[in-house]
């Protein structure tokens, strides 16, 4: 029963991680889709200046209601550490 029950879990979480990206694919035309991956460092991925941070922080805002900071994308590193970031805010509200 564990076994399932974790399973179910981390398919869960997988999922949500595809449709983030999927989001993500979404609002830059310059990255084609299947590049960009969990543990991908996006500020490599595609060109990052401070334009598509704006354009992530008002994809993240909408699509999720959490607000992020200039700082916390200068913390972010990968696809995932954003993902958790917005997970863990959106937990809390």
């Amino acid at each position: 029963m564990a076994k399932y029950f974790t399973f179910a879990i981390l398919k869960l979480l997988k999922g949500d991680m595809e449709e983030f990206i999927k989001h993500i694919e979404a609002e830059f035309d310059d990255l084609k889709p299947g590049v960009l991956m969990a543990d991908s460092n996006f500020r490599e991925t595609f060109e990052w200046n401070s334009i598509n941070a704006l354009i992530l922080i008002a994809m993240v805002k909408t699509e999720y209601d959490v607000t992020l900071t200039a700082d916390d994308l200068i913390q972010s590193k990968t696809v995932n550490d954003l993902y958790s970031l917005i997970d863990n805010r959106k937990s809390k509200s």
